[in-house]
């Protein structure tokens, strides 16, 4: 790679501990599940914004390309880099196109789902012409994985608006009475149901989506109104992990045998909810730091091992966390997770 892990240490800033969980062998001691541990990596919520012609937001196109630069040089070598949608701000062609531009630059096989700021303009049909179908299916190394598009909503709501650009910016802010709850669709969990019936279940299974496959804040559309209809289908199998983007967050739960991990953004982060208006989460959160504009912002890596991963977020103004397979429910205090900041 041209950098051995001393300098890619003195490049980077993170510490030599945090770097020794980017190699899943020296840090899994079960087996995946053909006994073949492996890694991936995840980027996600880009939110490349066109500004006109050829200008676009540039805080965000830098946030895309250090993403893709900080994976061709760590020392981990992930088998695929998957993108959790939002890729473009507005859905619009130019726009995906700059992204996508960013995103081949890197060495690794990307695959990808699409968020609302994707989908809303034209309904996902140029997205889909660059990346292929809305859900789908695939099998790496013992584990199943699940893609969909979990950002779908009511056909009442979709036909209401006069224009493509009206619907696309009225489902494109965080905080607007006018927008529309997600769900993923009673096509898409029928698929699912049948796509999963033919596997066992003490088979791992790792699902993608970009809103959270639970209830988490409905006044900013961190939600998605069918969640109990997808989890009872996840339900039989020992160990399910869900992948979410949308809410720009460190942000972990667990429901049953379902982990849930949330997906940070290269753009911006948002804030956390009011924590008593939302579920008790399985690990309570620290907060950015308000004084920071890319505090809560990175990428990270998942490592795969016997269906039980371990999470690793790469923060790019504060040090790493690190979600381990054997974590229990409220076992990471605040006062331990406040530890990790500077």
């Amino acid at each position: 790679m041209g950098m051995d892990r001393r300098d890619f240490l003195k490049k980077t800033g993170v510490s030599a501990c945090a770097m020794a969980f980017a190699n899943p062998l020296s840090f899994i001691s079960m087996t995946g599940g053909d006994g073949k541990p492996f890694t991936f990596a995840y980027i996600s919520d880009s939110h490349i914004n066109q500004v006109s012609g050829s200008t676009f937001t540039e805080t965000f196109d830098n946030g895309l390309k250090k993403a893709v630069a900080d994976l061709d040089f760590a020392d981990i070598e992930p088998d695929f880099v998957f993108y959790g949608g939002d890729l473009a701000q507005f859905g619009k062609k130019e726009e995906l196109d700059h992204g996508m531009g960013m995103l081949s630059k890197t060495r690794h096989k990307i695959r990808a789902i699409m968020g609302e700021h994707d989908f809303y303009l034209d309904m996902g049909e140029y997205w889909r012409s660059l990346f292929g179908p809305d859900h789908y299916s695939f099998e790496h190394k013992g584990v199943k994985f699940i893609a969909i598009n979990s950002i779908l909503t009511y056909e009442k709501w979709i036909n209401q608006w006069k224009t493509p650009q009206e619907r696309m910016k009225n489902m494109a802010q965080l905080d607007n009475p006018n927008g529309s709850p997600f769900m993923v669709g009673s096509e898409q969990l029928k698929w699912m149901k049948v796509e999963l019936e033919k596997v066992s279940p003490s088979t791992p299974v790792v699902v993608f989506s970009h809103s959270p496959l639970y209830k988490y804040y409905k006044p900013w559309n961190f939600w998605t109104d069918d969640a109990e209809e997808a989890q009872k289908i996840l339900s039989r199998f020992k160990n399910v992990t869900v992948i979410h983007g949308h809410t720009h967050q460190v942000l972990v739960n667990q429901i049953g045998p379902i982990r849930f991990f949330g997906v940070m953004s290269t753009a911006w982060p948002w804030p956390y909810p009011d924590s008593r208006r939302v579920p008790k989460l399985t690990i309570p959160m620290n907060r950015a730091n308000p004084f920071k504009s890319t505090d809560g912002c990175g990428w990270g890596w998942v490592n795969v091992a016997g269906g039980l991963p371990s999470k690793h977020y790469e923060l790019w103004e504060n040090k790493p966390v690190n979600i381990g397979p054997d974590m229990k429910p409220r076992e990471a205090s605040r006062t331990d997770l406040a530890r990790q900041r500077y």
